[in-house]
């Protein structure tokens, strides 16, 4: 075959498919520049194009307070006065043989109950840590939930399940699903955007959890930082004005347009979106993040301090998001991975969450924010009743627990001052309804309106969702 032949079909061909792909490419640059349109009563989710709401949401957005490496649900939210009784003494062998355990297998499998004190907290009296003595002081406000369950084991599949509802990586985070769904209400900033604290400490945090997937990049978060620079890279360098800028992006974006008018890939059309946005974000993400304009009332209440990365500033900093529209705000921390010396480190890490996670809690609803906006507090699994490590002068450790652990959720339509499921007395099983992961996916996606059945996207031609091919509603926690 001549190779001028050759040539001439890829050339033919590729003329072909991207006349025809013009219309995708298009409309993806639509969809992407302006904002996603909503509408009650719809029943389909086209792939590519922003589905519309299938019921009236109770929540706007979403706060989502991730405390990565796994919090002991014994030593924070649920009691277990046997555990304690039977403290050094083997765990019964019903609960445990041929069960899976992350790194005990193979030693003595002794219970450890909780050196901490739990005490009751609001007028419906639920039980909490005197680790978490501000926590307990909103607990009117929330809904814990004591029977969360999990597949995942370890750390990273943990993690992975909870943001995107499977333990294999790759597919979109829940920040992503949301921001694909629902967009922005503010086209100064992204709709979907983290904020990690508790840097160096236990398991690394790892930019796909809060990548896209297989949805468009531009759904993908966005990560601010407390201190420092807000955003890497999106200032300008030295020498570069905001009109040498605009004239830039209008000369790559005029180039682009060229390029998709002849190809259709809709990852340009993203690409173009993209440095739209970030010349947006120059001039309205620095005031955003400048929380010293905050009233010193506020900075007190928060425990913050302007400058200085940590929790309280990033808490602080998810109001001020929730503030302008944004739809999705995903905090880390990290610091709960407990396999010994639990006792001491665990009281640093609570400390360090406690007083900002209650004074988000009240600053939303005292700005009438809450009503609309979901709170979420917990991590990817629990913890065991068994001891890992050292035991000795009252010291101890725990290991990942899978088949039990404990969350909370405030504002947004779910009941204030509600416990909802329990544990067995060691806190090892479920034992009354049991909450999987995509149960509470598949909740937080129907107080934003969204039924999560019908809410997929085709690639490799399958229908995928967040909450893969499970999920209940957990109606009894609605108010």
């Amino acid at each position: 075959m001549n190779p001028h032949d050759t040539l001439s079909q890829l050339l033919t061909r590729r003329h072909f498919f991207g006349r025809t792909a013009k219309g995708i490419g298009s409309a993806a640059l639509a969809s992407l520049l302006q904002p996603a349109a909503t509408a009650l009563g719809s029943t389909d989710t086209p792939a590519g194009l922003a589905p519309v709401l299938h019921r009236r949401p109770k929540a706007k957005r979403v706060i989502y307070l991730f405390q990565s490496g796994a919090p002991s649900h014994l030593d924070l939210f649920d009691p277990k006065p046997r555990l304690i009784q039977m403290n050094g003494k083997p765990m019964p062998e019903s609960l445990t043989k041929g069960q899976r355990i992350a790194q005990l297998m193979g030693q003595p499998l002794n219970c450890v109950g909780s050196k901490f004190q739990f005490d009751r907290h609001g007028q419906c009296g639920t039980e909490i840590s005197d680790l978490l003595p501000h926590i307990g002081s909103v607990a009117d406000e929330f809904t814990l939930i004591r029977s969360m369950h999990t597949e995942a084991i370890n750390h990273d599949p943990g993690v992975t399940l909870m943001q995107t509802g499977h333990q294999q990586a790759g597919r979109p985070a829940m920040g992503s699903w949301i921001s694909y769904g629902l967009g922005s209400e503010n086209d100064q900033l992204p709709a979907f955007v983290v904020l990690a604290s508790g840097f160096g400490q236990d398991q690394p945090l790892l930019t796909r959890y809060w990548g896209s997937g297989f949805l468009p990049s531009s759904h993908q978060g966005v990560e601010f930082r407390s201190s420092g620079e807000p955003i890497l890279f999106v200032n300008n360098p030295q020498g570069i004005t905001p009109e040498i800028r605009r004239r830039l992006i209008d000369g790559t974006r005029d180039l682009n347009n060229e390029h998709l008018r002849t190809v259709g890939d809709p990852e340009i059309a993203t690409r173009i979106a993209s440095f739209e946005m970030a010349f947006r974000m120059q001039s309205s993400v620095p005031e955003l993040t400048d929380i010293s304009r905050e009233p010193r009332s506020i900075l007190e209440m928060y425990g913050a301090e302007p400058g200085k990365p940590s929790f309280a500033n990033n808490c602080l900093l998810a109001r001020r998001l929730a503030e302008r529209g944004v739809r999705f705000i995903q905090l880390y921390h990290r610091g709960w991975d407990h396999h010994n010396n639990l006792p001491a480190d665990i009281a640093k890490t609570a400390k360090a969450v406690d007083q900002p996670s209650a004074a988000l809690i009240r600053d939303l609803k005292q700005r009438g924010l809450l009503e609309d906006t979901l709170v979420i507090w917990g991590g990817e699994f629990g913890r065991t009743p068994m001891n890992q490590g050292d035991m000795a002068n009252g010291n101890y450790g725990r290991d990942h627990h899978m088949k039990a652990f404990s969350l909370w959720m405030a504002g947004g339509g779910v009941r204030g001052g509600m416990t909802y499921g329990t544990t067995d007395d060691f806190g090892y099983n479920t034992a009354e309804n049991p909450v999987h992961v995509n149960d509470f996916q598949a909740t937080l996606l129907h107080l934003l309106g969204i039924e999560h059945t019908r809410f997929t996207y085709r690639f490799q031609g399958r229908d995928y969702r967040l909450t893969d091919i499970g999920g209940e509603v957990i109606h009894p926690i609605l108010a």
